[in-house]
């Protein structure tokens, strides 16, 4: 049976997925979101590397080498769509915040 398609994301997905629009490996992708985030996001091993071996067998990301016995991965163009509509789902969901907010005058 096909894998249903990712409705929503969680955080550390979302982060995973935004990392890799550029190649990078697993250690570099922690990296980037622990400073991208400024320390508020940390996405730890066991988490990361279980995303990734998901995210590839979804075609969400693609291997892109491997170096110095480091893989390398990148986001496919099936990921870049995922990523955009969890992005555009979150703005909906500030947008409903913000209407809500000016509603009841707060």
């Amino acid at each position: 049976m096909a894998r249903k398609k990712l409705d929503t994301l969680t955080e550390p997905m979302f982060y995973v997925l935004l990392a890799l629009r550029t190649r990078r490996h697993g250690y570099g992708v922690m990296q980037y979101i622990q400073a991208l985030t400024q320390g508020r996001v940390s996405v730890g091993a066991g988490t990361l590397y279980a995303l990734l071996d998901r995210f590839e067998r979804d075609g969400l990301i693609a291997a892109a080498g491997v170096e110095d016995s480091r893989k390398y991965y990148r986001l496919t163009p099936a990921g870049e769509e995922t990523l955009r509509r969890e992005y555009e789902r979150i703005l909906r969901q500030a947008e409903d915040m913000r209407r809500a907010m000016e509603e009841e005058g707060t």
